[in-house]
């Protein structure tokens, strides 16, 4: 059996996530999962690939944020206020719903 060279991580290509969230159910759940986390950064970065997957010219104009605003505040690691975040789940058509902690 002939062995294969290994693969570097720097050689893979990057994921995106915003390519598989095609319809509202995908959102939904992928919401889901993150909020699950308990972790402000991620949520921003997960809002911002909903936010590509449906546009971020049409989620710019639907929040009232400019463009690059949207995408300050929905990057990896920010940490948005939760105004920004209200703003984007409700032109997004989704909510944030809160259950008991198990």
């Amino acid at each position: 059996m002939k062995r294969r060279k290994p693969v570097k991580a720097a050689d893979l290509p990057e994921f995106d996530a915003a390519a598989y969230l095609e319809d509202d159910k995908a959102i939904a759940a992928y919401l889901t999962a993150v909020l699950a986390e308990n972790d402000a950064g991620l949520l921003a970065a997960a809002l911002g690939d909903v936010a590509r997957a449906k546009g971020m010219t049409e989620m710019a104009s639907a929040t009232g944020l400019a463009r690059e605003a949207l995408y300050k505040a929905l990057r990896p690691g920010a940490q948005p206020r939760f105004d920004t975040i209200a703003r984007v789940c409700a032109a997004l058509g989704v909510r944030l719903i809160a259950a008991p902690a198990k």
